[in-house]
């Protein structure tokens, strides 16, 4: 076996030897392979330099696509599998140990351009062609009619030299001459030709007025006709072409022949599918994307009156924690399992499933059972989701929320629809997520746009429209009231009561969180003073307070607290801000600085949803958090009996490493008595979740207090 090439110039070439060979065998050139490869050399120069340039600049892809349209690579299959060994080989023999992704996104672009600057080089040779064509034709008419009355021997030339097919057939339709260039397109001699009349040549793809037009020409009611008409080879292979047909007459004006020019359009044709279908599919999934996605689904909504329709219109759950934390490469991988699964859903006629973009997916069906089909297109949808996806040694749960919109073809626009799916799909994630709801007009028409939300923020803060409901934390041990989570909500003049997935990142974007979060602390803080005041011991000892990121880097977060602490007479022991794991993750000192500070001051810092961010459990060392918060995923694993003994092994493990590090563990979505027994034996501290209390006001917080203390 030879040594792998050394040197760049090495690779470049043995990069330009493999392009060679797979592209030589569809190319039509008189060259040998060696020769061709030396054609191929300084295009595959250009692609390495394009490569690794500072900038990148498309014009070189695009001038290495049309120096293979010069070169005569101009087949299809010679596109595909040039396209094909850039991406295998470019950054493999040319990438000088660069950043990989990197290269291979820049590799990515230059594939792009050089199907660009390969279809623009087509498109102007197909013009140029064209023009000598439609020239030709206009010639060829002209010298065919004077040929048939003056000279055989003119017409001879013209005919017989012609780029372009000809072929001659009497009224009746028989083939009487063809040239050299039709029977080469057709693959066959001019005795199969002549066996054959031109109704023979019907294809299943051919329009309605084809022979309509062909009917009319004969009879003598029309002169010429243009068409783009397939025909079958004698291989069985397609042949397409611009067919124009003309009707020739005798001296006295009385029909007699017809006269067929044919341009064969078949490598233009499979180029323009192939742009075609790049330009409607998802380059990551394979899928239909938006664009092919809204023409069918306006195809549908434009049927006949008694269709019908269902659309399931799919988000991720935390997807944008896994890109955060694995990275976008991770978060491809996971996006094409997901596709494969949905695809997988939908194999029935009329389903189809498309990639709107990001982490959003549709479905859709049709028939007049559609208010079924859809259904049941979504259980299978969350089904199929439930089976771990593994991405880098990890698996991932998958997660997802669905809107549903079922209707009569007719009544709505496509974006009408689409947004009503949008709608129901936000209320499936405020419910809690991994689950599908049903779309209903009166709650589309209580639903806020983004706009709406963001413009209603300000005066909302002003006017007094948020409150703050209490879910309790409670001790896993002796199942008293250890504490409480503030969880602040949006009571909407017009909308009813929103939760924090609805307003808590639009604030984020407006910088609004800063004075939100500095009231939801304050208000917080003041119950808990009110607490302690009005029943002593018997009330919740600690208020949970959540921190947005942007919080995290506000510069008064410290002074603010203090302030709020000693305004209200409440000890900073009382007092635990949560923070996500994924806010945390590759933190530096600047930004760990002011949770240090208040954790030298005696309040406790939660490290909240951990397990999602997948940080390195060292950093923990590092961090100033005094309560581990684990996610409720850790929880959900728990419900079914037995649980799954690698799980079970994960959290005694995390809680085992928190208790050496002398960290407390909190876990949430408890929603049954085994989850709370089974993570109690596990030794967790603390936990909340609906099994205890849903979050509700102050009142019954302490209600709730008093009966575990009693009972």
């Amino acid at each position: 076996m030879s040594a792998e090439p050394d040197g760049p110039e090495d690779r470049l070439r043995r990069f330009a030897t493999i392009w060679s060979r797979a592209v030589f065998p569809v190319t039509s050139t008189s060259l040998t392979r060696p020769e061709f490869e030396q054609l191929l050399l300084p295009l595959a120069r250009r692609l390495r330099v394009a490569l690794l340039a500072r900038a990148f600049d498309a014009e070189e892809g695009r001038a290495v696509g049309a120096a293979l349209v010069r070169a005569h690579c101009t087949d299809p299959e010679a596109l595909s599998r040039a396209l094909d060994c850039v991406e295998a080989y470019l950054v493999l023999y040319c990438g000088e140990d660069g950043p990989q992704e990197e290269l291979r996104l820049r590799s990515s672009r230059l594939q792009h351009a050089m199907a660009a600057g390969f279809a623009q080089a087509l498109r102007e040779r197909t013009l140029a062609e064209q023009e000598a064509i439609a020239r030709a034709a206009l010639q060829a008419q002209g010298v065919v009619a004077q040929a048939l009355h003056a000279s055989e021997a003119r017409f001879r030339a013209v005919f017989e030299g012609a780029a372009i097919g000809i072929g001659i057939a009497d009224l009746d339709g028989n083939v009487l001459q063809v040239n050299g260039a039709l029977q080469r397109m057709f693959g066959g001699g001019e005795g199969a030709f002549r066996a054959r009349n031109v109704k023979d040549w019907t294809h299943a793809e051919d329009a309605p007025q084809v022979w309509k037009l062909y009917d009319e020409l004969v009879r003598g009611e029309r002169e010429h006709y243009h068409v783009e008409k397939a025909f079958y080879r004698p291989d069985g292979t397609v042949l397409w072409t611009n067919l124009t047909v003309s009707l020739l007459r005798d001296a006295d004006g009385r029909p007699q022949y017809q006269l067929a020019l044919m341009e064969d359009t078949t490598e233009r044709r499979l180029l323009n599918l192939r742009l075609r279908y790049e330009a409607t599919h998802d380059a990551l999934t394979g899928l239909p994307n938006r664009t092919l996605f809204f023409e069918r689904l306006e195809k549908v909504l434009a049927a006949g009156e008694g269709q019908r329709f269902g659309l399931c219109y799919l988000d991720l759950d935390g997807f944008k924690t896994i890109n955060d934390s694995l990275g976008h490469a991770a978060g491809d991988r996971l996006l094409v399992e997901v596709a494969d699964r949905l695809q997988s859903c939908a194999t029935a006629p009329g389903e189809m499933v498309a990639r709107l973009g990001g982490d959003e997916f549709v479905a859709l069906t049709t028939g007049p059972n559609a208010r079924h089909e859809v259904d049941e297109l979504a259980a299978r949808i969350m089904n199929a989701l439930l089976a771990p996806v593994r991405i880098e040694g990890r698996e991932l749960t998958v997660r997802g929320s669905i809107g549903i919109v079922e209707g009569a073809a007719g009544e709505r626009s496509a974006a009408e629809v689409l947004r009503s799916a949008d709608i129901t799909m936000y209320r499936a994630k405020s419910a809690g997520g991994n689950r599908f709801e049903l779309a209903d007009p009166e709650a589309d028409a209580r639903a806020i746009t983004r706009h709406g939300l963001t413009t209603a923020l300000p005066a909302a803060l002003e006017r007094g429209e948020f409150f703050i409901e209490y879910q309790p934390l409670v001790h896993l041990g002796d199942g008293s009231v250890r504490g409480a989570e503030a969880l602040v909500r949006w009571l909407h003049p017009q909308h009813g009561i929103l939760g924090p997935d609805r307003f808590i990142p639009l604030a984020e974007d407006t910088g609004l969180i800063v004075p939100l979060g500095r009231w939801v602390l304050e208000q917080s803080v003041r119950q808990a003073r009110d607490w302690r005041e009005r029943y002593g011991d018997g009330g919740p000892l600690r208020i949970n307070v959540n921190l947005s990121p942007c919080q995290l880097t506000h510069p008064g977060l410290v002074q603010d607290t203090v302030d709020i602490l000693e305004r209200a007479g409440v000890a900073p022991q009382a007092l635990c801000l949560e923070v996500t794991e994924s806010a945390l993750i590759g933190a530096d000192d600047d930004l760990l600085k002011p949770l240090r500070r208040l954790a030298e001051m005696g309040v406790d810092i939660a490290l909240d949803d951990f397990g999602t961010g997948y940080s390195n459990l060292a950093n923990l060392r590092r961090l100033p958090v005094s309560v581990l918060k684990l996610d409720r995923s850790f929880t959900q694993s728990m419900q079914q009996f037995p649980a799954d003994p690698v799980d079970l092994k994960i959290v005694e493990g995390i809680v085992s490493l928190a208790h050496s590090l002398d960290l407390a563990v909190t876990v949430e979505g408890v929603e049954t008595g085994a989850q709370a027994e089974q993570l109690r034996i596990l030794g967790c501290d603390t936990a909340q979740g609906w099994y205890y209390a849903r979050p509700g006001p102050p009142e019954r917080l302490h209600q709730l207090a008093l009966v575990d203390s009693t009972g």
